[in-house]
């Protein structure tokens, strides 16, 4: 198994930013995906998460109408799309295998919301 994360990097509060999680050596389009935000200091929570096929996704209140989880099953690739972000979405993001938390998961990418 393995899970590629890029696509973050330093905004202003209010800003965008897509992460791209590149997967490989499963049954991608079989298995549900998290992405999984940790802060300095804080414990990791689940920010979304989406079924295999796409058709079903999930959100903490933190984040609901503000992120968007997707899939591209053809190329094997996670996205999420943060929208409106705030300071407090600072963190360390990883996308993670099934729905646990304590799945296999990247490397991770940073995401900085500062002004």
């Amino acid at each position: 198994v393995r899970l590629v994360e890029s696509g973050g990097g330093v905004v202003q509060p209010g800003g965008s930013l897509r992460l791209s999680c590149a997967a490989s050596g499963f049954a991608f389009s079989e298995t549900g995906m998290t992405w999984v935000r940790q802060a300095p200091g804080k414990e990791p929570e689940w920010i979304s998460q989406i079924n295999g096929i796409g058709s079903s996704t999930d959100y903490p209140d933190s984040v609901q109408g503000r992120f968007a989880v997707s899939r591209d099953n053809t190329n094997n690739i996670l996205y999420l799309q943060m929208n409106s972000l705030k300071s407090e979405d600072t963190g360390v993001y990883y996308c993670v295998k099934g729905f646990s938390i304590g799945g296999v998961r990247g490397q991770g990418t940073q995401v900085t919301v500062s002004s």
